[in-house]
């Protein structure tokens, strides 16, 4: 216990110790700010150097600042001026240009002028050709209107043709008739006009479309024009296939009688050839026969008759007109090598007389040369006759002097 201002205190008393506590929790904050602010003091040191650095550096900062403001200044007054110069430039500029563009666009303006009456003298030009072209294309349409009516009554009257035709095709004489004529075109355009008769009549009593007179082999053979053009047409309108076979059936069988015919009145021994030509003056008929009736054409073979379009008979017409000239070669034969022995006797007659030419010519050469040659001497005596240069002759010269009236030669 204690005494404090005359009373007395526990020291074991609450209070005394709380007091106690915070007196000395008092002391140990006042010493904790003490170093506190010992160490902030050694801290600010360093601070107040940079805060005086950064005096001196806002100090030179505001001299930049003024030295700036000066060459602002100076820049500003030198931009002023140079401004000034470039707009005094650009008006002297604008203004050059502007008159350029004067003068440009008045020289575009005549030129366009020049160019717009050009263009009215040519399109004037133009629309005379023009003028006159139509002129000339109506004339031509009228022209080509003119031909069209022209053939417009070529075809009325083919059309007419054409069904004569169709009546010719329809009667089996006047189709026969109109075979023959066919015929006889092919066979006078292929073979001279002796090599071959028409309507030529044989020993038998029948009478042949035509025969051509070839040699021995084969001798004459005869060609006969026939036409089934029923059965074909007949064949060619059949829609089913039982049609079809019975107008194919019907078609073969009528090929075949004219086959027959034709080897029984035209194929006679010792007066025509061992075969005859059946002309059938039609090429689909022709290429029916051969594509669907291959058995048709086996018997015409073995028959001896061979079955010809125009087309093919023409090719086999041409080998006739071969075959009748080897024979006419082969009859002039002898002809041909007695005008061979008179050639030779010719040539060799020419050979002596170009001998004999070739002597002459030999002979002319040397009198020519030997004339060269007394021209020369007589050349050169002349001028030296003509220098008086009598004393000068070579004594051998003299020896060949030459007297009047003999050859030198």
């Amino acid at each position: 216990m204690i005494e404090i201002a005359g009373t007395e205190v526990a020291l074991n008393d609450p209070v005394i110790l709380i007091g106690g506590g915070v007196v000395a929790l008092i002391l140990l904050l006042l010493f904790l700010s003490l170093r506190a602010a010992n160490r902030s003091a050694r801290m600010a040191e360093p601070l107040a150097r940079q805060m005086a650095h950064l005096g001196q550096n806002v100090q030179q900062l505001g001299q930049g600042q003024e030295q700036l403001r000066g060459g602002l200044q100076h820049v500003s007054d030198t931009q002023a001026n140079a401004q000034v110069q470039v707009i005094q430039t650009v008006e002297a500029r604008l203004s050059s240009v502007q008159q350029q563009m004067n003068d440009r666009l008045a020289d575009n303006a005549m030129k366009s002028a020049r160019a717009l009456a050009e263009m009215q003298e040519r399109m004037k030009e133009s629309l005379h050709g023009s003028s006159k072209q139509t002129a000339t294309s109506l004339t031509q349409l009228q022209e080509r209107l003119a031909a069209i009516d022209k053939a417009q009554d070529n075809i009325t009257k083919l059309s007419g043709d054409v069904l004569s035709l169709q009546d010719i095709l329809s009667n089996k004489q006047r189709r026969g008739m109109f075979g023959e004529i066919q015929l006889n075109d092919i066979v006078s355009k292929a073979l001279p006009a002796d090599s071959y008769s028409l309507q030529a009549t044989l020993s038998n009593g029948k009478r042949a479309d035509c025969l051509i007179h070839l040699p021995n082999p084969p001798g004459p053979i005869v060609i006969d024009a026939k036409f089934p053009l029923e059965d074909f047409e007949a064949l060619a309108a059949a829609q089913t296939k039982a049609d079809v076979e019975r107008c194919l059936k019907a078609f073969g069988a009528a090929v075949k009688v004219h086959i027959k015919a034709i080897s029984e009145k035209y194929i006679l021994d010792g007066e025509t050839a061992d075969g005859a030509l059946m002309f059938v003056p039609s090429e689909a008929i022709y290429a029916e026969l051969h594509a669907r009736l291959p058995d048709v054409v086996r018997d015409g073979f073995a028959a001896r008759v061979w079955i010809v379009s125009p087309t093919t008979c023409m090719a086999t017409l041409n080998t006739m007109r071969a075959i009748l000239k080897d024979a006419r070669m082969r009859e002039q034969a002898g002809a041909i090598r007695k005008e061979l022995g008179m050639l030779h006797k010719d040539v060799e007659r020419l050979g002596d007389r170009v001998a004999n030419l070739d002597r002459h010519f030999g002979q002319a050469a040397k009198d020519i040369s030997d004339i060269k040659i007394s021209a020369e001497k007589a050349g050169r005596r002349a001028q030296r006759l003509d220098n008086f240069d009598f004393e000068e002759l070579a004594p051998e010269e003299h020896a060949n002097v030459v007297p009047l009236g003999k050859s030198e030669a």
